[in-house]
């Protein structure tokens, strides 16, 4: 919905927020594998090739594509 978005329209979590939801730690066992095809196949963004939960908690992962 409009108040998940960006002000310029697109979509964003922390890393953080993303790796402490139960609901996607179970669904992505290695979401850090899963981020990484992710971007290899430009339907996410963020910097850097690597994240670490702690380290890079406070990184944003744009969704580049639904």
């Amino acid at each position: 919905n409009s108040e998940d978005k960006n002000p310029d329209g697109t979509l964003s979590v922390k890393f953080g927020v993303l790796f402490a939801d139960d609901k996607c730690a179970n669904l992505f066992e290695a979401l850090v594998g899963t981020l990484k095809a992710a971007k290899r196949r430009k339907i996410v963004s963020y910097p850097g090739e690597l994240l670490l939960q702690g380290v890079h908690d406070n990184v944003d992962i744009l969704l580049l594509q639904e």
